[in-house]
């Protein structure tokens, strides 16, 4: 990790989200950290978001170092990160699963 980006260590669980054309697997980012996320990017990129206000990071779970982006859940005011299929199996993860994520903004 950069130690001139932003980063953020969270704990949480895995949750899974269904739909007609399959399910993913998420974790939130609590909105304490989220608020942090917020204001970091809204200095860097003078209030030019990306798509659905999606940040890009680089997340460590376990060994695991993966690119991703996180999306704004503004029902709740958090953001959620999608974990990947090859992340919970090269770590044994799955859903209801209490992890610890490290997020750098990227």
């Amino acid at each position: 990790m950069s130690e001139d980006n932003e980063i953020y260590d969270c704990i949480g669980n895995v949750w899974l989200w269904n739909s007609e054309k399959g399910s993913w697997h998420f974790f939130t980012i609590t909105e304490k950290i989220a608020n942090e996320i917020y204001f970091a990017t809204s200095l860097k990129t003078l209030g030019l978001k990306r798509g659905f206000g999606a940040v890009k990071v680089r997340a460590i779970v376990g060994e695991t170092i993966f690119t991703t982006s996180i999306f704004p859940n503004s029902k709740d005011k958090t953001y959620i990160l999608p974990i990947k299929a090859s992340v919970r199996k090269a770590e044994n993860i799955k859903a209801g699963d209490e992890i610890k994520v490290q997020i750098e903004l990227i």
